[in-house]
């Protein structure tokens, strides 16, 4: 067989190029009728992550016509759905929906499995939430100077979401400031406010959608939300740094995220629809439901605030010595 001339080689390449091209402009343009997109979500069913991700897939099938499932693939702190979505192909035809988490655990596991900042595109970030200090009723303080106080006077235990979250960092970024020993109790995500409901512990950190329905029912007392300002959801319920204790603007957040290499048409395009589906009235009141709020953003917005994260999170996982095995 003849080989081909120099300039029939190049005309070759620069005619898959334009195939390739091509392709790729009707794979985007496809979006999402051409098969189901699938939603993996890194926890299991009922967890915040779940709701949400379930919200937005519905939401999704609606406004675009899609097809979008839901996945639960839970285990490691998210790790088994981060490792299931990092290997899929970056066509936007599966997602990743994870928590605060995916920045903190690089971290905190001896091997997570990915590069928060490299391995995947940082599609859009979802409703999130602050942190919250509570205490069971009998507790004498009544606000976070008071339990301070009161943990350099006795020996206090704290229910948390689990070792590695945030709501257990916080907290113990907040003993390193106020000097002061209080003991962490692990509890998994659904079972530390209910620790304290029942008198086990006499205080928690948690995320703000389990605890707010017992605030309300009078069961647990509000000591003090960890965002930098009060949440519009709880606005009685002062910050952290109303008690003179900076730098805490600590969230439970969700986010959504497409394996790298995603084209940057599409990570646009399935962005605003995100947005578009999060900005429902419907959406909108799960949100408000859970004591959670959200916010339009770009990928490259969710791309600076997930760099930040990752940062300060790295830095307070070594500070405190957490870790997972």
């Amino acid at each position: 067989m003849k080989k081909p001339t120099l300039v029939q080689s190049v005309g070759m390449v620069l005619a898959a190029c334009g195939l390739l091209g091509v392709s790729m402009a009707s794979a985007q343009s496809e979006w999402p009728k051409a098969r189901p997109v699938n939603i993996v979500v890194g926890f299991g069913p009922g967890a915040f992550t779940d709701v949400i991700a379930r919200v937005v897939a519905q939401k999704l099938g609606e406004t675009t016509g899609g097809t979008f499932t839901v996945e639960n693939r839970p285990g490691a702190g998210g790790n088994i759905a981060t490792g299931q979505v990092k290997r899929a192909a970056a066509d936007g035809y599966t997602l990743l929906v994870h928590s605060v988490a995916y920045a903190v655990n690089p971290s905190l596991y001896p091997n997570a499995g990915y590069d928060a900042l490299k391995d995947f595109v940082p599609l859009a970030l979802g409703p999130r939430t602050p942190n919250i200090i509570t205490v069971h009723p009998a507790t004498p303080a009544k606000d976070l100077k008071e339990l301070i106080e009161l943990a350099r006077k006795e020996k206090l235990s704290y229910a948390s979401s689990g070792i590695g979250t945030t709501t257990h960092l916080s907290v113990e970024r907040l003993k390193v400031a106020a000097k002061v020993d209080i003991t962490h109790v692990p509890y998994q995500p659904a079972q530390a406010i209910n620790a304290v409901v029942a008198g086990h512990a006499p205080m928690s950190s948690t995320s703000m959608p389990p605890a707010v329905p017992q605030i309300k029912a009078g069961k647990i007392r509000a000591i003090a939300v960890t965002s930098a300002k009060r949440s519009a959801l709880l606005p009685d319920v002062p910050s952290v740094t109303e008690f003179g204790y900076t730098d805490f603007d600590d969230y439970t957040w969700v986010g959504f995220f497409l394996p790298a290499g995603t084209p940057q048409a599409l990570v646009d395009r399935i962005n605003a629809e995100i947005n578009k589906a999060m900005e429902l009235p419907e959406s909108k009141e799960k949100f408000v439901s859970l004591g959670m709020e959200s916010t339009r953003n770009s990928s490259a917005e969710f791309g600076t605030f997930l760099s930040a994260e990752v940062d300060k999170w790295g830095a307070v996982v070594k500070s405190t010595g957490a870790k997972v095995e």
